[in-house]
Parts: structure tokens; sequence; C-alpha cells
């Protein structure tokens, strides 16, 4: 796949760098969220110079729901809201990134392509990869922007219901991306969710996208990971985790492959919640 393909999703430190440096920055958003390893407090925290600050579960996310799952997708005039107090316009590239190898970011990616932001993209490598650099970084925050009028629409992403997700493990492919313990789960305490999978999903966790140093993988690599998994194109393909924040990293990748993927934003948090709906065990697709 050629290169150009990777660079839809993925921005390189170095060409960051470089637009900033001839005063072409695109707008630079920090996520964060509860399980970054940034420093507290945020606020505090060293940042890429004029990044914002963005809050993943309340951004990029509405309210746990009983039916929708622990991190639903924001309603969008509150997006809409957010978007213009941080003085985005559609017209312009968004760089989002976070300490953690995108695993955070990609869900403001996905979001934001969702409500109608076309040029969005993650930097490749996070923060530490920035900081690794010797590249300046501040414990400033910027200036607040000047508020913007852009008018955001959701649908800009594939989505997948909790039917559709059922339907598409067994007549396509479909991608779990939590970690392998919460893929093949187990015995819970009575009154808790169940621990499993949807029947009929395949394992891909989102930390095997990355190498060591926290920047995607080449893109050979991600496809023969992908190919393991019978994710090749060659039948549909969909994507949940936890949350609907995972899911985001492995949707980045086959993107990134020439291949559309559907999420399915409530994911195991909404499906575990449906006591009608079958749990899987175990390290099989079931």
């Amino acid at each position: 796949m050629p290169d150009d393909q990777r660079d839809t999703v993925l921005i390189s430190v170095p060409t960051l760098s470089a637009l900033i440096a001839a005063g072409q920055a695109p707008a630079i958003l920090a996520v964060r969220s509860d399980d970054t390893s940034c420093p507290r407090p945020f606020a505090q925290a060293p940042r890429i110079p004029g990044a914002i600050d963005t809050e993943l579960g309340t951004d990029f996310a509405s309210p746990s729901h009983p039916v929708h799952g622990s991190r639903p997708l924001p309603a969008i005039e509150a997006l809409q809201a957010a978007a213009r107090r941080w003085g985005l316009r559609l017209d312009q590239p968004v760089v989002v990134y976070d300490h953690d190898g995108n695993l955070q970011a990609a869900r403001a990616w996905w979001v934001l392509k969702w409500a109608g932001f076309t040029n969005v993209l993650m930097l490749d490598g996070g923060f530490p990869a920035w900081s690794a650099a010797g590249l300046a970084v501040t414990d400033t925050v910027p200036a607040p922007a000047t508020p913007s009028d852009v008018i955001l629409r959701a649908g800009g992403m594939p989505e997948l219901d909790i039917d559709a997700a059922a339907s598409l493990a067994r007549s396509g492919v479909l991608l779990d991306s939590r970690i392998a313990p919460n893929y093949r789960g187990g015995a819970t305490s009575p009154g808790t969710p169940p621990r499993g999978h949807i029947p009929g999903a395949r394992n891909i966790p989102a930390p095997d996208n990355l190498t060591v140093d926290g920047h995607f993988a080449d893109l050979e690599t991600l496809r023969r990971l992908y190919a393991a998994a019978k994710a090749d194109g060659s039948a549909p393909v969909g994507v949940y985790c936890g949350a609907g924040v995972s899911a985001a990293h492995n949707v980045a990748v086959l993107m990134m492959l020439g291949i559309e993927a559907p999420m399915y934003p409530g994911s195991w948090s909404a499906w575990s919640a449906d006591p009608r709906r079958p749990v899987a065990i175990g390290p099989e697709p079931g």
C-alpha cells in the first residue's frame, strides 16, 4: 500500500514540526482521559505549543447510558459547541494526540470525522515521539481560541448498531479490539455484567497496532496482522471494543489498509448490558 494511504490518517512529528515552523500550524488538540499516562493536572502538563486541552469522556462522549453503553457518541450540538470554543473550522486541518500511542486520541479522530471534519490526523507516536525528537514543549495553556461558527453534522463515519454487529460477526468479520483477557472473558460475580465477546468476533487488541515506541507499525506488518484475522478486505469488516474507544484505533488501521470498517459505538458495554445477548467465552470466535 502506498505511503499516502498512511498519510490520510497519520502525521509524523517532522511534518507537524515543519508546518508549525512555516506558520502553517493546524489546530492541535491534546486528548486527555482518565486512562492516560499524561501527568496531572492536565493544565500544567507538558504539551506541544498551542495544543488545546480536550477531554475524551466529556468532549467526545455522552454520559454513560444503560442501553447505549458507557461512552455513547456525543450529542452533535454539544460537540459543535466545543468545536466552536476551540475555534475549529471544517476547512482547517486538525491534529490530535495523546501520551499513549493514540489509544485515546483515536476516539477523538473518529468522532471529529463522524461530525464532518475531513482533514483530521493523529500524530504518529503522540507526545512521547514529539518530546523524544527534542522539539519545543511548554506547560503554558494557550490563550483561548477565537470562537468559530462551524456547523457539524453527524454521519461522516459509518456505524453499526447492536443487531448489525451481531449479524456481521457471522456474515463478515467483526473485530474486537480489547486486550485478550477481556476478549476471553470468564466468570463474574452475581450482579455484574458478563465478560467475554460477541459470538463470532475475532480479537485484534488495539495495542498490537503499535511498535514498542508507540508508533503505528509499518503497513506490511499491519496487513499481515489483520489478514490473520480474515480482515483482508475480501469480506465486510466492522469493529467494536469495550466502549468505542480502542475500536477507533483499529478502524484507523483498516483505513490505512484501504478497508472501510464501521464501528459499533456502544461496544461491549452496551452488548453486555442486554441480558438477551449471548456471550462467547475463550480465545476462539465462538
